[in-house]
């Protein structure tokens, strides 16, 4: 009796302090949803990202290449001559880009040593290889004419070398700062052509279908073509 008595207190309690408690606090969503609960508390000025070193950075930046500029005088500032090549896989091979080095076939062609080129700025790489001609050439014709605008200057002064320029040259040099024989993508030609009557007539889609359906039956075609031929020449 006392423990029946006991809980029926206890019931009574607990639903008294659900009603008494704020709605949010303890109700629970229907279903399989998300618990309500706010997250607000998450500091977010300590995760700020400033940018106020910017002007700081340009101005080391410049004297780094000022100073980088007295360095490799009189070398052209953007490093050693690079190859034309094209980009990896389908969708990039339609781009140009500088690649690693020269290959020897390439140095061969242009008439430059492979010891020689690296001593007067020509990046060389002899795992390269040429796939195509329409890049040899190209790659051949860009050594040519660096080779025909390059000032060497001599390792010691007035001790002149074979292949060394000479000093009316020396005296015009002047450092190349920034990019030079710069790689520019070739635009495409464009031709424009009127439409004719046989074009407006030609239906595509329909050949389509009939050539399609000739590759796939070419082999029995000819199959049965070889079955006459012997028949008829029994």
């Amino acid at each position: 009796m006392y423990e029946q008595k006991r809980s029926i207190l206890q019931r009574r309690l607990v639903s008294l302090l659900l009603s008494s408690a704020p709605f949010s606090s303890l109700a629970m969503v229907k279903h399989n949803n998300v618990v309500p609960s706010s997250h607000f508390r998450k500091h977010w000025q300590n995760y700020v990202k400033t940018w106020f070193n910017q002007p700081a950075r340009k101005t080391r930046r410049r004297a780094a290449r000022q100073k980088k500029a007295v360095k490799v005088f009189p070398r052209p500032t953007a490093g050693p001559l690079r190859p034309i090549v094209r980009g990896q896989t389908l969708k990039y091979n339609m781009k140009v880009r500088a690649g690693k080095g020269f290959s020897l076939e390439e140095l061969k062609a242009a008439g430059i040593p492979k010891k020689l080129a690296s001593t007067i700025g020509i990046a060389v790489d002899h795992r390269r290889r040429n796939r195509s001609l329409e890049g040899l050439q190209a790659n051949v014709q860009r050594l040519k004419v660096y080779k025909a605008k390059l000032v060497v200057f001599p390792r010691r002064a007035r001790k002149f070398k074979n292949g060394d320029s000479t000093p009316e040259e020396l005296a015009n040099a002047t450092q190349v700062l920034g990019s030079y024989l710069p790689i520019v993508g070739e635009k495409p030609n464009v031709e424009l052509v009127k439409v004719t009557e046989d074009m407006k007539s030609f239906r595509a889609y329909d050949k389509l279908r009939i050539e399609r359906t000739n590759a796939r039956h070419v082999g029995k075609r000819a199959k049965r073509a070889a079955e006459a031929e012997k028949e008829e020449k029994k």
